[in-house]
């Protein structure tokens, strides 16, 4: 399903590259990466343990948190790179660079539909005067908001979603409406059932085989090595490893001092 909405397979993906970043909260270092490039691999996995700096690093992409050192730069295949740090968060979308949300976030006045219909609406359509384009935003997203929900088991687009879970795969269609060429999945099957965690794994396998980047934080083991072609490692702020999930899954430091005997 997802290829037909986003394209053929391309050759080439686009990469973000992490150059000399750093970022500090009341004196202490949450994150110091001299060097990491996300992208060459077509599903990347960022795991370690809790305060390891993968969601903050996630957020300093989006530039959701200022950068104390450093920059982040998008390369686009066959087109002149973006610093992404330079840019308001608010611009990440339009050079297809998206993330979802690790804490829920709903608009809770707004039904599935309508919140589905102000993800996909263009700037230019959220002034007040142009109300009235709805309808135009309604008929060229229609098809793929009906199938996402119908994936999704969402039978009644005109409720509102009530569980974490329904507002948890809400947030991750928004995501795939905005077409991106690079995706940050926080937790995106935190709190699911197993079939729709697996419904979620079936998704993000389409879009990377149509061609965007996908990058993973993932505290469910099980996801990443299942998932991923590539895992990186990161413990107090800085990416340590990297590597096939085999390779990751049989490195001695991490089994030993992060993730126990029970999770290889």
């Amino acid at each position: 399903m997802v290829a037909e909405l986003v394209g053929a397979p391309v050759a080439t993906r686009p990469r973000i590259r992490v150059e000399g970043v750093a970022k500090s909260f009341t004196g202490s270092v949450v994150v110091d990466v001299d060097e990491l490039v996300l992208g060459d691999k077509p599903i990347e996995g960022l795991i370690g343990p809790n305060g390891a700096g993968k969601t903050t690093l996630m957020r300093m992409i989006m530039h959701s948190i200022p950068l104390d050192r450093g920059r982040i730069m998008l390369l686009p295949p066959g087109r002149d790179a973006v610093e992404l740090s330079g840019l308001p968060a608010h611009w990440m979308a339009r050079h297809g660079v998206v993330k979802s949300n690790q804490v829920i976030m709903d608009f809770d006045d707004l039904t599935i539909w309508d919140s589905l219909l102000l993800a996909v609406a263009e700037p230019a359509v959220e002034q007040p005067h142009r109300l009235f384009s709805e309808r135009s935003v309604f008929a060229r997203h229609e098809g793929e908001m009906r199938r996402y929900l119908e994936l999704f088991g969402f039978a009644d687009p005109s409720a509102f979603a009530l569980s974490a879970g329904e507002k948890k795969v809400l947030d991750i269609i928004r995501c795939l409406l905005l077409r991106p060429t690079f995706l940050l999945l926080d937790e995106p099957t935190a709190g699911l059932s197993e079939d729709v965690t697996e419904k979620v794994m079936g998704v993000v396998r389409e879009l990377a085989a149509a061609g965007t980047s996908v990058v993973i934080v993932e505290h469910d083991l099980n996801v990443i090595w299942s998932l991923c072609d590539e895992v990186h490692f990161m413990a107090e702020g800085r990416v340590i490893l990297h590597g096939d999930p085999a390779s990751i899954r049989a490195n001695s430091t991490v089994v030993e001092k992060y993730l126990g005997e029970g999770h290889v």
